[in-house]
């Protein structure tokens, strides 16, 4: 007996030995999963089709080498209204909507400050490296973390996460609460990158290295097609009725003397609605890879890059415009010279990609009529007017109303009350009224959001876009290929497929190579990526990892 207890003990203590390193042979394999570095790139304005439409005029190395070599997720959509920057690249770092982390639009009315915000600003902080008099930033309204937040706790702060974009929100809100820095573009008389004392009390040498040099000037040259215009079947004529252009030049075709043109347009403003602004961005990438010395160690740092020069392309031109075309052309070659890059300098193998947009965006609605597709123009001016007349003969007063914005009605509370009104009284009436006007599909009100659980259709999507205390008292939504905007160029912002359906791209370390038709959500990819990383999910994520992706 005594003999069988000894066998026993030594029994278990040779499973506990080789349970204990096998547990840590687990875990090393693990942290080998974790790559140096993630990079999460999103493209402002880009339709899923710009993969597909212009798929044989691109290089092997940008785009189709994500699309071939990573995995491709060919279904992928937005799950609610409103489908603009700021909620966009709010969702994709939160893994949530609107209705829990608070960007309900790029602008939104206070109904508190009794004014419109914008997503971004924040007085408490004041500019670093230049004297714009709009960039007061900081991501404080976004009320919940982000995968880049996660990973900041996850390693004590030990890894590096700074986020760039031309635009400030492209910039600020994907590189969360706890970035390193966040740096983004002012043009104007300056053409320079700039920050926030939210992260610091002056530029690092290499940002101002960069400020100082040719970097950004030597982009004011003509913009001409990249390859024969003769070739660019994929898009529309050069010369039509459907495209802004720029101030200083009759038609909107090319070329375009930016030189020459940019005393019209705001100086060096004029590279952000050109393919040059994604050129200059990708420079100042490589410029903070190197300076920043990202992915050079084993902790994992994240670089948010947000490609911000197709939005204004897209509402100047419109999305069946050579100038599209050609801006896809030559921002696959900006993704080539990164992905080259980050394999010279942080190793192949050794990186993580996602590639995404904040929204798409619908054909220009003069265009379609010109096809006999349903679409047209909603007028705000006659909107108004028909509501206060409503307002009027109903309830003998035109000043029930504080603001229209962002497809929403927000009421006057305090007014309502003192006249005796009832508040889901109201909202109902006015959806009842305006349900009948032109070119407006749906109505809800505020009492409907908080009541009634939507589990499809626009009505689910307004839903996911609405935050219970910062949203209206009555959401809109406007019939397919109707917009508010000129009839030049155009916009986005609806529920509808041309406005929610986005690429995804996963590619690097830790995925799979493939492809899926099954549907995704843009607020997979933060629990994806946190899982890829072994990291706590952003604090309000509402969905799961797309386990099919990761390797």
């Amino acid at each position: 007996m005594k003999y069988h207890f000894t066998y026993l003990m030594a029994l278990m203590l040779i499973f506990t030995g080789y349970s204990q390193n096998n547990n840590q042979q687990v875990l090393v394999e693990n942290s080998k999963v974790k790559p140096k570095l993630v990079v999460g790139i999103v493209v402002d304005q880009m339709r899923y089709d710009y993969l597909t439409r212009f798929y044989d005029k691109y290089s092997d190395g940008g785009f189709k080498r994500m699309m071939n070599d990573g995995y491709d997720c060919k279904n992928n959509h937005y799950n609610f209204i409103p489908t603009f920057t700021a909620p966009g690249h709010a969702s994709i770092y939160t893994g949530t909507t609107p209705k829990y982390h608070g960007i309900i639009g790029n602008n939104w009315y206070d109904k508190v400050e009794k004014k419109s915000v914008y997503c971004v600003n924040d007085d408490s902080f004041n500019p670093v490296g230049t004297e714009d008099k709009y960039s007061f930033v900081s991501p404080r309204r976004m009320l919940v973390t982000t995968v880049t937040d996660q990973l900041k706790l996850h390693t004590q702060q030990q890894s590096k996460v700074i986020g760039i974009a031309m635009k400030d929100r492209g910039a600020v809100l994907p590189a969360g609460h706890s970035a390193n820095a966040a740096y983004w573009f002012v043009g104007k008389d300056e053409g320079n990158w700039v920050s926030s004392d939210y992260y610091m009390t002056e530029l690092p040498k290499w940002a101002q290295d960069f400020n100082t040099s040719d970097a950004v000037e030597k982009y004011l040259k003509t913009w001409n097609t990249l390859y024969d215009i003769n070739t660019y079947t994929e898009s529309g004529p050069d010369l039509n009725n459907f495209e802004k252009g720029f101030k200083g030049k009759e038609t909107a075709t090319f070329p375009y003397d930016l030189k020459k043109l940019s005393k019209d347009n705001g100086n060096f403003d004029i590279l952000k609605e050109t393919p040059f602004g994604n050129s200059i961005t990708t420079d100042f990438v490589l410029a903070a890879m190197k300076g920043e010395q990202l992915g050079k160690d084993d902790v994992t740092d994240f670089l948010t890059i947000s490609y911000s020069s197709p939005d204004y392309i897209g509402h100047n031109f419109g999305v069946d415009a050579k100038e599209i075309q050609d801006t896809y052309l030559r921002l696959d070659l900006d993704i080539e010279r990164l992905l080259n890059y980050f394999d010279a300098e942080v190793g192949v193998g050794n990186y993580t990609v996602f590639l995404t947009a904040d929204h798409a965006a619908v054909h220009v609605p003069a265009f379609l009529e010109s096809l006999k597709i349903p679409s047209g123009y909603f007028d705000n001016k006659t909107f108004k007017a028909q509501l206060d007349a409503f307002l009027i003969k109903k309830y003998a007063a035109a000043d029930l109303v504080e603001d229209i914005g962002n497809f929403q009605i927000f009421l006057d509370r305090n007014r309502i009350a003192q006249l005796n009104l009832n508040l889901q009284e109201v909202q109902q009436s006015i959806v009842d009224e305006i349900i009948a006007y032109d070119f407006i599909e749906r109505a809800y009100s505020a009492h409907t959001m908080h009541n009634t659980s939507f589990n499809g259709g626009i009505e689910s999507l307004l839903q996911n876009g609405y935050h219970q205390k910062r949203s209206g008292d009555v959401l809109v939504s406007f019939n397919a290929a109707v917009i508010s905007y000129s009839r030049k160029g155009t916009t986005h912002g609806s529920g509808y497929l041309y406005d929610t359906h986005v690429p995804l791209l996963f590619f690097g370390k830790g995925i799979k190579t493939g492809s899926t038709f099954q549907k995704t959500d843009i607020i997979d990819i933060a629990p994806t990526i946190s899982a890829l990383l072994g990291i706590s999910f952003p604090n309000a994520s509402t969905r799961v990892p797309l386990e099919f992706v990761l390797d």
